[in-house]
């Protein structure tokens, strides 16, 4: 693990260790030949461990005063150069009184004395690191800021792919719906041709024809999951299915369907009166002859009670199983739409009749009208 970490700082920081090579070979033995003067090791690499400090605390602070939205920077970057400057001429008499006390074996023959010309030359070292510094701070800024041009324009780009997808699926979903408009029109207006080419010739056909285009006019509609639609309309579907049934088994099902009370305006969740009526075809004896199948629905003094009375058809398999999957679902619309505000029974008598019943209070809306 930890030659990855080396191998990773190295990776991050190898230009600079390139570029810090190249500077001290250039002044230490480039400048040493030019010059004819050479210092101990020890000297050159205390120097230069205070010049890189200083090169990197300096634009580290530097960077921050920039990049911060704060006032006076202006103010505030005199001030960091002067305190750099003394730093460092503070710390080159320090190194020049350690060279001192150990003359012997640091200092070659000739150095120069604590003095004005030691002060000048640490001014004048320090004020090149300072340059070479904010240098680097301002293209570190620069790369940063491109960095960021790219990043959002990128992000523009793809915004805009996005936005180009989301167009392209909107034409396609409106595509969609128009093509799903023509064809139910299509259908229907096919339907509507079947059944006057054989309301002469078949009526009981015409008649079949009429009220399953009823109905799937009426499930075309497809009301939110949320929405409720009159319960007239409802009962009109439950017609158009028991003329259906009453066709299909050439009028031989013993079915009674009641309204009680004025429905006008009365909304109720849709599905759960056609889910009913569905189960007593799919699963009761809608044939026997004495005990016909009853559909009650009534609306008195703001209260709606539906009651569905059929013969079990023992025949049937698994009857008592089927009933429940459709049982348990009208369950969950109920208390989804009511919360604790209704009353579901469902029950088997013994009379060997399958009853269920929903009692749920519904204000009038003709009593708002007037209200």
């Amino acid at each position: 693990m930890t030659l990855l970490k080396f191998k990773s700082l190295y990776e991050k920081y190898k230009l600079h260790l390139l570029i810090w090579t190249i500077f001290i070979v250039y002044e230490v033995f480039i400048l040493g030949f030019i010059s004819g003067r050479f210092r101990q090791i020890g000297a050159y690499a205390i120097v230069y461990i205070a010049n890189i400090s200083l090169f990197y605390s300096y634009a580290w602070i530097l960077k921050k005063i920039l990049t911060h939205k704060n006032k006076l920077k202006f103010l505030k970057i005199i001030i960091l150069i002067a305190t750099a400057i003394v730093a460092y001429v503070a710390y080159s008499i320090a190194l020049f009184i350690l060279f001192e006390k150990i003359n012997l074996l640091f200092l070659p023959e000739g150095t120069p004395t604590l003095g004005l010309d030691l002060v000048l030359s640490g001014i004048y070292r320090s004020l090149a690191i300072i340059g070479y510094s904010t240098g680097y701070v301002y293209l570190i800024i620069s790369l940063e800021e491109r960095s960021r041009v790219e990043e959002l324009e990128r992000q523009s780009l793809v915004t805009q792919i996005q936005n180009q997808r989301l167009e392209n699926d909107l034409i396609q979903s409106q595509n969609n719906y128009l093509r799903s408009q023509i064809n139910p029109h299509f259908l229907f207006n096919t339907l509507n041709f079947i059944y006057n080419d054989a309301r002469k010739k078949a009526p009981m056909a015409a008649d079949a024809i009429m009220n399953l285009a009823e109905m799937m006019r009426y499930a075309l509609k497809r009301p939110e999951a949320s929405d409720m639609v009159p319960l007239s309309e409802e009962i009109e579907q439950i017609q158009h299915l028991i003329n259906l049934h009453k066709l299909r088994t050439a009028n031989t099902i013993n079915l009674e369907l009641e309204v009680v009370g004025q429905l006008f305006g009365v909304r109720f969740p849709p599905l759960i009166l056609l889910t009913l009526v569905e189960n007593i075809f799919k699963h009761g004896n809608v044939s026997h002859s004495t005990q016909p199948a009853l559909i009650k629905i009534a609306y008195e003094k703001n209260n709606l009670n539906i009651t569905t009375i059929n013969m079990v058809n023992d025949n049937k398999g698994k009857h008592t199983e089927s009933h429940h999957v459709g049982i348990d679902n009208i369950n969950k619309r109920l208390a989804n739409f009511y919360g604790e505000e209704y009353i579901f029974r469902y029950y088997r008598d013994p009379l060997n009749r399958y009853i269920t019943e929903i009692d749920v209070d519904i204000p009038s809306p003709l009593a708002k009208l007037g209200a």
